[in-house]
């Protein structure tokens, strides 16, 4: 157990227990989002470290989708909960926010807190390219439901979502193809630089245990996130918040907190290849796979949800995309850089805060 829990942040996974209860017992929505935040940054500095030890076993090109895939069941369980409940704005935005966020913030972030310690920092090119032409192109599959639906919105609402089932379908092939690319038919050329156990500076977990710790605390990070989106609305309603900002924003931080640390945590190792895996990853992953798997659920819940998502939502994603492809375009980074990728974040996020709701 000492192996596992090894930071003095891990005191801080009392506040699971205590997010539960007052969750339980109906308390005011801002101590039950305080405290399911305060929960949810142990979990992720647990992800972090147990993602770092399974790396040491399969390299840095699987170790960054396993960690993405993880993170990326809070978003997940976050959106099918707004979406049971119909708030189908509130899901779209998160998805917005889920993708920014990764490009923008956690990219970002990671490259400034390893260009404070390295000079340049080199990363996997053909990886890079390969992440930013895809997130392009989920660009374009949420840019042609919003013309479809300004250019053409008298063919009717069931067209709409028919339309948007089709692109969810093509999103979702395109997902799994990427991951036969990358894992299988042209895995030398994601492999990334491979580390060795005893780089991470304790005793090495066995695959096992990475395996299971990773797991475990996926699942206890979505049951956190649950909790704190259930009292999310009431509390930003209470701080004066627009459903909007609180979906682009405060829904997507919660979401990404497993990213953001890991993420920095790895290019402060100078393992940026694994830190831009995963922040990219985490992106695709909401737009090709995420996306797509809320449609089809939504089917079930009787409500189909569309892909039209607001122009402004759009533009984001659209410079947001095109900015990652020129950060990364010479296979290196540096402090510059990410202050760059975080400034037109902190850009972005003050817009959706003016945003009428």
């Amino acid at each position: 157990m000492r192996r596992i829990f090894s930071s003095w942040l891990d005191v801080l996974l009392l506040f699971i227990p205590v997010a539960a209860a007052l969750s339980i017992l109906k308390a005011d929505p801002l101590f039950v989002f305080a405290s399911s935040a305060l929960a949810i940054i142990p979990l992720a500095g647990l992800l972090g470290r147990a993602t770092e030890h399974l790396t040491a076993h399969v390299g840095a090109g699987i170790g960054s989708l396993l960690n993405a895939s993880l993170g990326n069941a809070a978003e997940l369980i976050i959106a099918l909960a707004a979406l049971r409940e119909g708030l189908h704005d509130v899901v779209r935005a998160s998805l917005t926010g889920s993708i920014l966020g990764n490009i923008l913030l956690v990219l970002g972030a990671s490259m400034i807190a390893g260009g404070m310690k390295y000079e340049r920092q080199k990363f996997n090119q053909t990886a890079a390219g390969m992440g930013a032409s895809l997130l392009l192109l989920a660009a374009v599959g949420l840019i042609i439901p919003a013309l479809f639906h300004f250019t053409a919105s008298s063919q009717g609402v069931l067209v709409e979502h028919e339309l948007s089932l089709d692109i969810a379908i093509v999103l979702f092939l395109i997902y799994g193809l990427s991951l036969m690319f990358s894992l299988k038919t042209h895995r030398h050329l994601f492999a990334g630089e491979e580390h060795d156990a005893h780089d991470i500076g304790e005793e090495p977990w066995s695959y096992r245990l990475s395996l299971v710790v990773l797991t475990v605390v996926a699942v206890l990070i979505g049951v956190m996130s649950e909790t704190l989106v259930g009292a999310i609305e009431p509390a930003a309603h209470r701080l004066g918040l627009t459903q909007v900002f609180v979906g682009v924003i405060l829904v997507a931080l919660v979401g990404n907190a497993a990213e953001h640390s890991t993420a920095v945590l790895m290019a402060m190792k100078n393992k940026m290849d694994l830190a831009l895996g995963i922040a990219v990853g985490s992106s695709l992953q909401i737009a090709l796979l995420v996306a797509p798997l809320l449609v089809f659920t939504s089917y079930l819940f009787g409500a189909p949800l569309d892909l039209i998502f607001t122009p402004f939502e759009v533009a984001a994603v659209a410079m947001s995309v095109l900015i990652l492809g020129f950060v990364s375009m010479d296979g290196e980074s540096h402090w510059m850089e990410g202050v760059m990728l975080v400034g037109v974040y902190a850009m972005l996020a003050i817009a959706f805060y003016f945003l009428p709701a």
